[in-house]
């Protein structure tokens, strides 16, 4: 952080008890004042937007539902025997393609 910039700005958060303690250790620890240990975490961090998110969640809900259906029709005997391990292999691929996406950019 260079020395010579004048702070003039105030920013206030709310955190836990908890957090405070993990932030000001984190602090303690990279050998930086909470003040600039924030501000060089908040600058440095990566955040990633998942922007075309919503249709592949829609796509993974109607998966679901078909599933539901399938389940209700073979509880009441409807069908005999049926390999869907296509459709659940769709399914999967979707739920992994959204867990990879959500978890980018948050760890510090």
């Amino acid at each position: 952080m260079p020395e010579n910039r004048k702070r003039s700005m105030t920013l206030t958060i709310r955190v836990t008890p908890g957090e405070k303690a993990a932030i000001l250790r984190k602090a303690e620890q990279a050998g930086l004042s909470l003040t600039d240990y924030l501000v060089t975490a908040a600058q440095s961090t990566q955040i990633f937007v998942a922007e075309d998110i919503k249709p592949m969640l829609t796509e993974l809900k109607r998966i679901g539902n078909n599933l539901n259906q399938i389940t209700a029709k073979i509880n009441v005997g409807a069908f005999k025997s049926y390999n869907f391990s296509e459709v659940i292999a769709w399914q999967s691929k979707l739920y992994e393609e959204l867990v990879r996406i959500g978890g980018k950019g948050w760890q510090l």
